[in-house]
């Protein structure tokens, strides 16, 4: 079973890029356009949850010196 590769956010940014110069095209069809859209989407939730991630490590870092992810708050 191959192991699922660590989500990168440098390169979800840059693939991003690429899938916007992609739709700025003017010869792209309407299919791959929505297929590209859709890859964007999934790709920037992934940004933003990596980047959440991240904020949430430094918040904890800050508030105690050390480098722990702030444990799920029970509703």
């Amino acid at each position: 079973m191959a192991s699922k590769k660590a989500f990168n956010l440098e390169e979800g940014f840059t693939e991003i890029e690429a899938l916007l110069d992609e739709l700025e095209s003017e010869d792209i069809s309407i299919e791959d356009a929505f297929d590209k859209y859709s890859k964007g989407i999934a790709l920037l939730k992934q940004c933003e949850q990596s980047i959440d991630k991240v904020e949430k490590k430094v918040l904890k870092l800050m508030e105690d010196g050390k480098t722990s992810e702030f444990e799920e708050m029970e509703k």
